[in-house]
């Protein structure tokens, strides 16, 4: 499944183009098909789930060819679609359900976390733990066990066959200052080393505190990149804030980012060093 967020996107930046191409304005556009003009709107800022019929009459009063018209038909139809994660959104809490639309038919996702361990690479306990301590800061709705059920989909879907590589640079913060129980995180830095000795597809390195970064480049809050098979889809960067995650799609907010991941990147220690200073701090976790 690809990413409804994403083709909604991608469906949005099509249909301006058109619309732009042939010389429509989005008045003019709805008094042709026949809907209001805020319809067209809400459609073009990716604010509705895509009607199919309205896409075909937009495309048939643009007169578009064969072709185009059944690549654009095939993106709308894909934006239709529901995930799993949105029958059980409020339960879970609205980022798990964001991030697992996101990683839906990635290709490749690269992570920077700034004070938590990478979400995808919990082990079920530390998920819980974390699960419990931010059930105050959602809605009443919110189940800290259908949280660990999203979290465990989410791990699968990553690991599916042709799933995404992934790549995480970590701060050494998150790994010093503890977000569980010692015992808890004890296992979890162990699981982190297993992972970057065993598993190919995942890649992750630590940034330490005392890391040069070239031009002195600080990476204000945690952050993920997702990319996709079809180079037309946008690359999408999720920043994580203290409320809500903020999601960019525009090109040039895309590109500070992945800028600053590579610098970042730049400033890890290697995984070979990563992984000794996790086993390390993993021995310290140990409770006394």
């Amino acid at each position: 499944m690809i990413s409804p967020y994403v083709r909604r996107r991608r469906l949005a930046s099509e249909l301006i183009a058109l619309r732009e191409e042939y010389g429509y304005s989005s008045a003019r556009l709805a008094v042709t098909i026949g809907v209001a003009r805020q319809r067209i709107s809400r459609l073009e800022n990716c604010h509705v789930r895509p009607d199919l019929d309205e896409v075909m009459r937009i495309l048939g009063a643009l007169g578009v060819g064969e072709r185009r018209w059944n690549q654009i038909m095939t993106i709308a139809r894909e934006a239709q679609e529901r995930g799993w994660w949105e029958k059980y959104a409020t339960e879970m809490g609205p980022r798990q359900a964001l991030y697992a639309n996101l990683e839906a038919g990635a290709s490749r996702v690269r992570e920077y976390q700034m004070t938590f361990l990478p979400g995808l690479l919990q082990l079920p306990a530390f998920t819980e733990a974390r699960a419990q301590a931010d059930r105050r800061t959602y809605a009443e709705h919110y189940d800290p066990l259908r949280a660990l059920e999203a979290r465990a989909a989410r791990q699968r879907v990553m690991r599916r066959p042709g799933g995404p590589t992934y790549a995480v640079l970590l701060d050494e913060l998150a790994i010093r200052r503890h977000a569980a129980p010692p015992d808890v995180v004890t296992a979890q830095l162990r699981h982190l080393v297993e992972l970057i000795e065993t598993n190919p597809r995942v890649e992750l390195r630590v940034l330490p505190i005392d890391a040069a970064i070239f031009g002195h480049a600080m990476p204000r809050s945690a952050f993920s990149i997702y990319e996709y098979p079809d180079p037309d889809d946008p690359v999408v960067v999720a920043v994580d804030t203290v409320t809500s995650d903020l999601v960019l799609t525009d090109g040039d907010a895309v590109s500070k980012y992945r800028i600053l991941y590579q610098r970042l990147e730049d400033a890890a220690l290697s995984a070979q060093d990563s992984a000794e200073l996790i086993r390390a701090a993993a021995d310290l976790a140990l409770p006394r």
